[in-house]
């Protein structure tokens, strides 16, 4: 390991915190260094005002240290975890996380670590990436000493993701590292050493012992990054994305028959990802993204006359969408169910195109998006990647009008998150009946009306429908 030391001016904007942390830690006998991210940014020349979590290491006891630095500071929010040896303080708008230096390395059929105390050296050499493996002193004797044992900054420099040691030995201790190489390369765009890449290659099945919120939690940083491709692309060349998205590594691939081949589904799933993330931040709309044609390769069919088809993938696609959120360990909750109505919806849009498109279809549009409407929209015109720059214009121009049409029929009727203006309760006291399925075919009825344009959607026009319809629904069979 080369020992590569500089001394550097750290930036002002914290050298207060670090000087106090530097002088607890000397009267304390111990030494302390800032590492991690803190540092790697500070190099990238990103905004370290804006950082709000800063790591220390100290050689020696990170929670002793912590509480000595919490009633210097007269903090009183500290968190101690002692089964990982580590403390948080809280201090002003800032977490700053203290750990003793350690090796760590895990069994090979363990997603939990063996960690025992270790050197700064040890610490440094556990890190996974080089660019990660940077640190500075702040005691005293050598504040501001660079310490940078990997070359991290030539790595920086380089634009190259790489590990501190041998990339096997890194993934196998930990292999969420896989994840995190391809995470930095997706958010700095930078690329993976050919030597680490290939270790990935080698090693992508061990992913398997780690928990799926960890592997999420990676996954959902590559989506978040300016352009996620780039991470994706790297998941499927190292296999990764089949450890746990299979159906993504479906959608790989062209066939052709009679000369006529369809789009590679995978790139062009990329594509549109790459679309939304040029105008939306959005994590759970970049997953409807990724998602949208996942069903594609179960539903492709070849017809004479027609060529490719895949009718059906969006039903299909939400279909499945509960069911890989659960196993990806993202949340199940209404983000879920927002990707869920994008994904299935996400063709209704295209639809709507010709100029004879009817108030009745915008109506049943907006009642079915809701206030996803403008999503579905950002999805759907993202989902335009024809090479063919004549038809993308087309195609734009077509959603425009189609956006013209929704907000016209939105102000002119209000059916965006629709209710029916008439009661359970109403009908079966206007038709002398009990709770039975008569009721739900009344209020289908009442609303396809008001979707249709035959009444107004309000509550007078409404009730006025029920009175003259109800003796059709008297005497029906309610099975």
């Amino acid at each position: 390991m080369q020992n590569n030391r500089a001394l550097i001016d750290i930036p002002d904007t914290h050298s207060r915190l670090f000087k106090t942390i530097g002088k607890v830690a000397e009267e304390a006998g111990m030494r302390v260094f800032v590492v991690g991210g803190y540092v790697r940014d500070y190099y990238l020349n990103r905004s370290i005002e804006q950082i709000t979590d800063i790591d220390f290491v100290t050689v020696g006891s990170g929670i002793e240290l912590a509480e000595k630095v919490a009633r210097t500071l007269r903090a009183e929010n500290i968190s101690v975890f002692k089964q990982f040896g580590t403390a948080q303080v809280k201090y002003k708008e800032l977490e700053l996380e203290f750990v003793g230096a350690r090796k760590e390395s895990y069994r090979r059929d363990s997603r939990k670590p063996i960690v025992e105390d270790g050197t700064l050296e040890d610490d440094q050499l556990r890190r996974d990436l080089t660019i990660n493996a940077m640190s500075w002193c702040l005691n005293p004797d050598n504040y501001g000493l660079l310490i940078d044992p990997f070359e991290g900054i030539q790595d920086l420099k380089r634009r190259v993701i790489r590990t501190p040691i041998d990339p096997e030995t890194t993934f196998e201790d930990d292999p969420l590292r896989m994840l995190r190489a391809i995470r930095f390369a997706s958010q700095l765009d930078f690329y993976v050493a050919e030597e680490t890449l290939e270790s990935i290659k080698k090693m992508a099945g061990r992913l398997s012992i780690i928990s799926k919120e960890r592997i999420a939690d990676e996954v959902n940083k590559i989506v978040l990054s300016p352009v996620p491709s780039k991470g994706f692309d790297l998941l499927l060349e190292t296999e990764l994305l089949e450890q746990f998205l299979p159906e993504m590594v479906k959608l790989v691939g062209v066939d052709e028959i009679k000369g006529q081949r369809h789009k590679d589904n995978f790139w062009h799933t990329l594509e549109v990802l790459d679309n939304v993330a040029k105008v939306s931040d959005d994590l759970w709309l970049r997953w409807a993204a990724i998602l949208h044609d996942i069903a594609k390769p179960p539903t492709k069919r070849f017809v004479d006359g027609v060529g490719w088809t895949f009718h059906g993938h969006d039903a299909l696609g939400a279909k499945w969408v509960p069911r890989l959120f659960r196993r990806l360990g993202l949340p199940m909750d209404e983000r879920m169910k927002y990707v869920q109505k994008l994904v299935r919806l996400h063709l209704r849009p295209i639809a709507l195109v010709s100029d004879e498109v009817s108030d009745s279809a915008i109506r049943r549009l907006l009642y079915e998006a809701g206030d996803e409407i403008e999503d579905l929209m950002i999805l759907c015109r993202a989902d335009i990647t024809s090479k063919n720059e004549w038809k993308v214009r087309k195609f734009q121009k077509n959603f425009d009008r189609v956006e013209r049409r929704i907000k016209e029929v939105e102000e002119k009727d209000k059916i965006r998150n629709w209710k029916n203006p008439i009661s359970g309760e109403e009908i079966m006291k206007e038709l002398e009946v009990g709770p039975s399925p008569l009721i739900g075919k009344v209020k289908d009825r009442i609303k396809d009306a008001i979707m249709d344009g035959e009444i107004p959607n309000d509550y007078d026009a409404a009730y006025q429908y029920l009175v003259e319809i109800k003796d059709q629904y008297k005497e029906t069979d309610l099975s």
